[in-house]
């Protein structure tokens, strides 16, 4: 029952209600998924930098590799923000565990919101794909980060992440039984979570990892 889903956290995206409506009305396997995790919604954490920060640290290793890396890299700063992390020594960021690369990454990161070549004041009259494309043109940025940025940052409801291991691998278990999944299968289940399809990527993260993943 839609009831089971209710009511939401007062912090919950406006949306979020009417997208649990939805889903469990269009998707026999969201009607079955959503209620298993009642009162738990998207969060932001209200700081663009910092999102996209996370998103850089956590590229290519595991969630609970990346929170390590994390807890570590986030001490260095006194304030987590572009202008202190460009004052931070390469070994100093190195020693947290980050790669040379990924160094690279964040100092670029931190140069582009520092000099204002980042338009974070502008995002929300913005669509997505024009805020994807003013994004991967930092350094170490994709699309894939772009899209997390877009869910967990912006909060935006109809984000389709394909690149995204976590997404492909929930709906190859719970769609196709654990068959092996394609960008157009899994485009195909997804036409019937629009427009709220970062809601049903959330709660298909949800189904393989019960704790919330957060940028």
């Amino acid at each position: 029952m839609v009831t089971a889903v209710l009511p939401m956290p007062a912090n919950a995206p406006s949306y979020w209600a009417d997208a649990c409506k939805h889903l469990m009305k269009r998707d026999r396997v969201m009607k079955k998924l959503i209620p298993q995790f009642p009162g738990a919604t998207l969060q932001s954490r209200g700081d663009a930098f910092t999102t996209l920060a996370r998103s850089i640290v956590g590229q290519q290793i595991s969630v609970k590799a990346a929170q390590s890396v994390w807890e570590r890299f986030e001490k260095l700063p006194a304030k987590m923000v572009p202008a202190n992390v460009l004052k931070l020594k390469v070994d100093d960021m190195r020693a947290a565990g980050l790669s040379a690369r990924k160094v690279e990454y964040l100092v670029d990161l931190a140069l582009h919101f520092d000099n204002g070549a980042v338009h974070v004041d502008q995002w929300t009259g913005m669509d997505d794909d024009a805020i994807i494309a003013e994004l991967i043109a930092i350094r170490g940025i994709g699309r894939w980060t772009a899209e997390m940025l877009l869910i967990f940052h912006l909060m935006r409801p109809n984000v389709l992440p394909l690149d995204d291991v976590g997404l492909i691998n929930g709906i190859s278990q719970a769609y196709f039984s654990g068959e092996p999944v394609s960008r157009s299968d899994a485009r195909e289940v997804a036409a019937a979570w629009s427009p709220y399809c970062s809601v049903a990527t959330w709660y298909i993260w949800r189904s393989l990892d019960p704790l919330p993943v957060a940028y």
